[in-house]
């Protein structure tokens, strides 16, 4: 029989939350990923598509030392907020932030009814990444994340 290559999002594997350490994880608790890039074998780069509640975030404000994010938005409406201000988002629209640009960024469902975005990025193993609004600091170590403040000590 042959291999299938197909899928559907929603028959994928979900990540509810984040790895966030407390007291950060309330932002994206109920933040819901289906991971599409690791059941298609994908290893330089990672794909999902993100549901978000009414009043969750997709990440607290961040931006990476070298990977690249792009996000395109299938449903509903997010408010993009960066270092240049807020901007919304509907089905249709998308951005992109390229690595070592340092201008924080999220996605924030202020509206009342989820929405859903698809999200692509890089997977450096040694990444980093930076929140400018929380002392929080991420160092990728192989596929694990660890967060630190920025003063370096583990939470």
């Amino acid at each position: 029989m042959p291999k299938t290559h197909a899928f559907r999002p929603e028959d994928t594997k979900q990540r509810v939350g984040s790895s966030y350490p407390e007291p950060f994880r309330a932002v994206c608790a109920s933040r819901i990923k289906h991971v599409l890039g690791d059941p298609a074998g994908l290893s330089q780069f990672g794909v999902n598509v993100t549901v978000l509640p009414p009043g969750q975030a997709s990440a607290l404000r961040h931006w990476h030392k070298r990977e690249d994010e792009f996000v395109y938005v299938l449903s509903g409406e997010l408010t993009l907020i960066t270092d240049d201000g807020e901007e919304v988002m509907t089905a249709g629209m998308c951005a992109g932030f390229p690595g070592g640009v340092e201008n924080g960024h999220h996605l924030v469902n202020r509206s009342e009814s989820p929405a859903s975005f698809l999200e692509i990025g890089s997977r450096l193993p040694d990444e980093e990444g930076f929140y400018p609004d929380d002392d929080l600091h991420l160092k990728m170590d192989g596929r694990k994340a660890v967060f630190t403040n920025k003063k370096g000590e583990a939470y």
